[in-house]
């Protein structure tokens, strides 16, 4: 197919356009990146999201498509050849799923918590919740990856991509707040799992570099900053 029936919109910083990114790469489908400048939306993405008005969206002929987990399911589905990224057996497959929420609504919050803490005791309390949710991942990758180096098994696969795409902010928030959030003493499971993750050829430079986002997590603070004291006067 050719890179012009699949148009990608998207943001590079954004962990859910990077999403979308492993699985076209994973399953090595030509496509048309179009930049997004999110504080002037594009009349494109505006007309193919009118709902949410935000990246990723595919589009694919002249069919957009929204939502990175809904994406990459449909990637799944269209481009059904291998490699597959969800799993064939239905169980399997519905646990990826569940897992896939559970870090889009549950765990990552956590990391922006941390990276939010305004004191000590709010810190301790975020640190606190952050490390029981990567334990339970890890405690998942265990049982998920049946002893191989991807939450899919031998392959990279649905989870991977899920869970992968927050790598750089992960290393972002440590570099922030100097706390070591990915341990080899407190989950090695994961830790062995991230560094072959990043080292996929799918991947590779596709994640920004952790100093590029937490320069933009600077920003974004001194903007909230601004906005709290414009608000307040």
């Amino acid at each position: 197919m050719a890179a012009s029936d699949v148009k990608l919109l998207g943001a590079r910083p954004s962990p859910f356009v990077n999403r979308v990114q492993f699985a076209l790469n994973l399953k090595s489908i030509d496509h048309e990146f179009i930049p997004q400048n999110l504080a002037e939306k594009s009349e494109l993405l505006l007309k193919s999201n009118p709902v949410h008005k935000k990246v990723p969206v595919l589009i694919h002929g002249d069919q957009p498509i929204s939502e990175s987990l809904v994406i990459v399911q449909y990637i799944d589905e269209v481009w059904s050849g291998p490699p597959s990224l969800l799993p064939s057996d239905p169980y399997d497959r519905a646990t990826a799923r569940f897992w896939a929420a559970y870090i889009d609504e549950k765990w990552f919050p956590l990391v922006r918590d941390l990276r939010n803490a305004t004191d000590e005791q709010s810190k301790a309390a975020a640190v606190e919740k952050l490390f029981e949710g990567l334990k339970l991942l890890e405690d998942a990758f265990v049982n998920s990856s049946k002893g191989k180096g991807f939450f899919g098994g031998e392959k990279l696969g649905f989870l991977d991509i899920v869970l992968g795409c927050y790598l750089g902010w992960v290393r972002a928030g440590e570099i922030f707040t100097g706390l070591k959030i990915l341990d080899e003493t407190k989950t090695p499971a994961l830790v062995g799992w991230a560094e072959r993750f990043a080292s996929h050829k799918a991947v590779d430079g596709v994640i920004p570099e952790p100093e590029e986002l937490v320069n933009l997590i600077k920003k974004f603070q001194a903007r909230a900053a601004a906005a709290a004291d414009a608000s307040s006067k």
